[in-house]
């Protein structure tokens, strides 16, 4: 590989692939595969992909192999837990997708009133890290069981009286006779980088790549709002737009007490918003949706 070139590590597949499949398509970038589907390179930007597993990406960043990386924080944390490096890798920032909880489950007919009640019972889970540091964290002594895969069936098994997994819907827990009873680490995914300096070049690269990331996250849900109103209710209509800067006001030909009013929320915009808007005498109020937008 080009020293030119960034290197970044995405997941092959599962969870987070689509999102940063996403990501990159909606920061322009278009990525050509070879045979092997595990080796890409982006048109647009001198950076090249890799496609790897979710547990490995954190150590190709970690080792140099790879200059920045997505992953699941929750696979991220662990990693910092249990495989500590002399230079790990470090956290730029979240991302806001492939949001997910690694929640402490119990049997249903548990009446759980506490992680006291942990108290000497086996947890298995495939996160030992962050299940010990939330159970010291809590003061309670259990035993953690190691497995990778089909957590669930830990208690039905007897290998364990409780697990902590990631859970989305609930649905498995349920079907294997578990209730989620306690929040043990929130995830999203997140950027990460090498330790080491770039290289002039590959840091130009990197500061280009994450504009635009940042440019994508404050457009995912900004919305460009427009409206006529009257011009005396301009303050309160500026003061009711949702994560908005001073909008733009504009004269309308042929109404000297009417202006058009146009602004970038970088909340989200809901009904009771358009009614309260139209409730101060907004009319003619068009909300769209923003493709791209840099600071």
């Amino acid at each position: 590989m080009s020293e030119e070139r960034l290197r970044i590590a995405i997941q092959k597949s599962g969870r987070l692939s689509d999102g940063c499949m996403e990501l990159l398509k909606n920061c322009g970038l278009k990525i050509s595969r070879g045979k092997d589907k595990l080796y890409g390179r982006v048109q647009e930007m001198p950076i090249d992909v890799l496609l790897l597993r979710d547990d490995d990406i954190a150590e190709f960043v970690a080792d140099d192999a790879c200059d920045i990386g997505i992953v699941g924080q929750n696979v991220f944390e662990e990693d910092l837990i249990t495989q500590p490096r002399e230079a790990p890798a470090e956290e730029v920032m979240t991302l806001g997708f492939a949001r997910c909880r690694l929640m402490l489950a119990a049997p249903k007919d548990w009446a759980f009133n506490g992680a006291g009640m942990l108290e000497g019972k086996r947890i298995a889970t495939s996160y030992p890290g962050l299940t010990k540091k939330w159970l010291e964290r809590e003061g309670v002594s259990a035993r953690v069981v190691m497995m990778k895969g089909s957590v669930e069936v830990a208690p039905r098994l007897t290998i364990a009286d409780a697990i902590c997994d990631i859970v989305s819907t609930g649905a498995t827990l349920d079907a294997n006779g578990l209730k989620p009873v306690a929040t043990v680490f929130e995830s999203e995914a997140v950027l990460i980088r090498n330790a080491n300096p770039f290289s002039a070049a590959r840091q130009a690269v990197f500061d280009a790549l994450l504009k635009r990331i940042r440019g994508v996250m404050t457009s995912r849900d900004a919305k460009y709002v427009m409206m006529n109103a009257p011009r005396s209710a301009v303050p309160a209509i500026t003061e009711r737009l949702p994560g908005a800067d001073a909008p733009t006001v504009l004269d309308l030909a042929g109404a000297p007490d009417k202006v058009a009013v146009h602004a970038v929320c970088r909340e989200s915009v809901f009904w009771d918003t358009l009614e309260d808007l139209k409730a101060l005498g907004a009319s003619a109020i068009l909300v769209l949706p923003i493709e791209k937008m840099m600071a």
